[in-house]
């Protein structure tokens, strides 16, 4: 199966690229065909341009900035996302992607003033993530990531599509142990994936 995986970490020593590596090295064993897209690495640029947004509702001319993330979006058949948690959000530079390359005509179409989905191709969606508040903190607030992801991304996809998001919580008192823990449990995620 061919997977886009979306990494938005800006740390190339920090827990989030050990799990980065892990997920991708998980795919790999499984044989899975890996698309590795590491934001930061490749100077992905998140604003949306006054340009952009007059056209966003040009189809297909909308797409025209950002041609190749879209290509690579319309050849995955799974997404795979890793990216922390910071102050209740995905890092700006993935909330910028989603707001640039999940486009009208590339991942909803509107008919008749409805959006129906277009990412209808994509049979598998997860989410590695950690927080740095504990999951009784992050309730509190609602858990818009957890939303984003088990809500509106599941909603563009094809219908019924596996979905699963392991988080760790709590990731400003996790010891050694419970991130090695996380680690292997994502790892073992991967190759079944």
């Amino acid at each position: 199966m061919r997977v886009l995986v979306l990494y938005a970490h800006p740390v190339e020593t920090s827990f989030a690229a050990s799990l980065h590596h892990r997920v991708v090295e998980g795919l790999t064993h499984a044989g899975h065909d890996i698309d590795d897209c590491d934001l930061y690495a490749e100077g992905f640029d998140p604003l949306l341009s006054r340009q952009e947004r007059l056209g966003y509702h040009d189809i297909p001319d909308n797409r025209r900035t950002v041609a190749s993330h879209v290509d690579r979006l319309l050849a995955a058949e799974a997404l795979v996302i890793v990216a922390p948690v910071w102050n209740f959000g995905h890092p700006a530079i993935l909330k910028g992607y989603f707001d640039r390359v999940f486009l009208p005509g590339v991942s909803f179409k509107m008919r008749g003033g409805e959006v129906v989905p277009a990412l209808t191709h994509i049979r598998k969606l997860s989410v590695v993530t950690t927080y740095g508040g504990s999951r009784f903190r992050v309730l509190l607030v609602g858990d818009p990531p957890r939303k984003l992801a088990g809500r509106v991304l599941r909603a563009l996809i094809r219908p019924g599509a596996a979905f699963r998001y392991h988080a760790l919580y709590n990731m400003n008192r996790a010891d050694a142990p419970s991130r090695h823990r996380f680690l292997d449990r994502v790892g073992r995620a991967m190759e079944t994936f």
